[in-house]
């Protein structure tokens, strides 16, 4: 058998086809939730906690690279705050915990999300007829009166 057609076989079955359309409904929904967590839920939060911009926020590692980069583009520095994009292009070592708080809430959206299709596939989901019991006592004491009965005949 050719490669060729092994390689064909195994993409159409019906597991990987389905894992597939998995990965591209989960790629495109994925980019959804990252939109409600930094366009719908994040600016609320900021709003709530004094106009904070999480997406902004970090800890800067390398205070000579940001204190150089503000040096030479005082213009492009507003209201005394340096951005987080700002402070990349200076070549600051930074930790981002913003962009970090902004990850972790998408994570937690789709880990709920998909908890939730979990929950509502097994609910779908016919659950098998309980196995039947062996036979109870009084059905193996008749078997064994029926087999005695046939022997003695």
């Amino acid at each position: 058998m050719s490669i060729l057609k092994e390689f064909k076989e195994f993409a159409m079955r019906g597991n990987v086809v389905d894992l597939a359309v998995g990965v591209v409904i989960g790629g495109a929904f994925g980019k959804i939730v990252t939109s409600l967590v930094n366009d719908l839920i994040m600016p609320p939060i900021g709003k709530l906690s004094g106009g904070v911009d999480f997406k902004d926020k970090f800890i800067n590692l390398d205070a000579d690279k940001l204190l150089t980069y503000i040096q030479a583009h005082p213009t492009e520095i507003t209201a005394g705050h340096v951005t987080l994009a700002q402070a990349k292009l200076a070549g600051a070592t930074v930790i981002a915990y913003g962009s970090f708080l902004s990850t972790v809430l998408d994570f937690i959206i789709v880990a709920f999300c998909i908890f939730l299709v979990v929950k509502l596939m097994n609910r779908l989901w016919e659950k098998p007829a309980p196995a039947p019991a062996g036979p109870t006592e009084s059905e193996k004491l008749l078997t064994e009166i029926r087999d005695l009965l046939r022997a003695k005949n």
